[in-house]
């Protein structure tokens, strides 16, 4: 592999990471506020990321054609069966994240704010490096 090439690796799979970000965010949220509400209305995706709600309608559209959330007019929305998968993998990768930071004494505020936006770009490998190093650290 040319300097060049092994050089783009990075930025290529950044730029890959950040293509999936929103998507990653609002099916987590939809799930949160499903957990917390018991429905989700655009409404609440709205003011949850503070958006505006064209904003929001915009992003639900395309994830909905994406499969990944499920829409009726005046109704609430849905996570689709893929939308529940790529939530729980999103929750369970943030967690990991989040407990990790919290392991090297970053206070709670700063660890969930950090454990957002790196949850989108580690990789399966250091998560569980994480994993393993908070898990033994609860050992302990």
């Amino acid at each position: 592999m040319s300097d060049h090439a092994r050089q783009s690796l990075p930025h290529r799979r950044t730029r890959s990471d950040h293509s999936t970000e929103i998507a990653e965010d609002y099916v987590e949220a939809v799930a949160e506020i499903i957990s917390e509400k018991a429905t989700c209305r655009l409404v609440d995706l709205a003011s949850y990321f503070g958006v505006s709600h064209v904003t929001a309608n915009r992003t639900v559209a395309r994830l909905e054609k994406e499969g990944l959330l499920a829409t009726e007019p005046y109704q609430p929305i849905n996570l689709t069966q893929k939308g529940s998968r790529l939530a729980k993998r999103c929750g369970e990768r943030h967690e990991i994240v989040y407990q990790f930071l919290l392991t090297l004494g970053i206070d709670q505020q700063t660890a969930a704010i950090d454990a957002e936006g790196i949850e989108h770009h580690v990789s399966p490998k250091t998560l569980a490096c994480f994993r393993r190093h908070t898990i033994d650290r609860e050992a302990e």
